[in-house]
């Protein structure tokens, strides 16, 4: 990455982590209300990236998309493949005709910024990162998970150091910027659903500044052809 986006994100970093401490994992009641219509349509959202996961081939790898992330995803030659269907306010038509269920949830629910269908790989390892900053949520929904020999979901998030397994109609409301990494420790694909939330109960000022931020990253998804 480049140093000015490296100097950029720390400030960002600074401004937010003095402003707002709030732990790893957040309330979804609390923080993002609509969580409870994605869990409860999760069967037909996971219809739907199974008929997609059928020609996985034509799903781009996140490097692909995003070529400044190929060191989380490009990392072991094990495939991190998204269809996105929304990115930071900006619809992927295309992508969104694809999943009616899963665009429809999305287009009703306006904290959502970006959504996206993850597939990993067998024992694809996603190293440890963080996020860029604490204006926005990622809400984690599986779709379909793999089981351990243990009966236990096979695809781990360790985030700060804490394991979680989210199986299969479970969710996990949690903030990236804190340091985490995924393992998919079995033999199968596992399909689980990533969307980006606007971070609520944040000081006016700050909520201003991520209206700007999250508005700029959108600009560069259209200019990028994405949406």
């Amino acid at each position: 990455m480049s140093l000015w986006y490296d100097l950029s994100v720390n400030a960002m970093r600074r401004i937010y982590d003095a402003r707002i401490d709030t732990p790893p994992v957040l309330d979804a009641d609390t923080y993002f209300p609509d969580a409870a219509r994605f869990v409860a349509a999760w069967e037909r959202i996971r219809d739907e990236a199974l008929v997609l996961a059928a020609r996985m081939q034509s799903i781009p790898r996140f490097h692909e998309i995003m070529p400044a992330q190929a060191e989380i995803s490009a990392n072991d030659g094990k495939d991190w493949r998204l269809c996105i269907l929304k990115v930071y306010g900006t619809d992927v038509d295309r992508n969104m005709a694809l999943c009616p269920t899963l665009g429809q949830l999305v287009s009703s629910s306006p904290d959502v910024l970006s959504a996206s269908l993850s597939f990993l790989a067998p024992h694809k390892h996603i190293p440890r990162h963080r996020g860029p900053f604490r204006g926005v949520l990622r809400y984690q929904l599986g779709l379909s998970v793999p089981l351990d020999e243990e009966g236990r979901p096979a695809a781990v998030l360790a985030l700060n150091d804490q394991e979680h397994r989210i199986g299969s109609g479970e969710q996990l409301l949690w903030d990236d910027t804190y340091p985490h990494e995924v393992w998919n420790r079995s033999d199968q694909m596992r399909a689980a659903l990533l969307l980006d939330v606007r971070r609520r109960h944040m000081p006016a000022d700050l909520r201003m500044l991520s209206h700007a931020l999250i508005a700029s990253v959108g600009l560069v998804a259209r200019w990028r052809g994405l949406g």
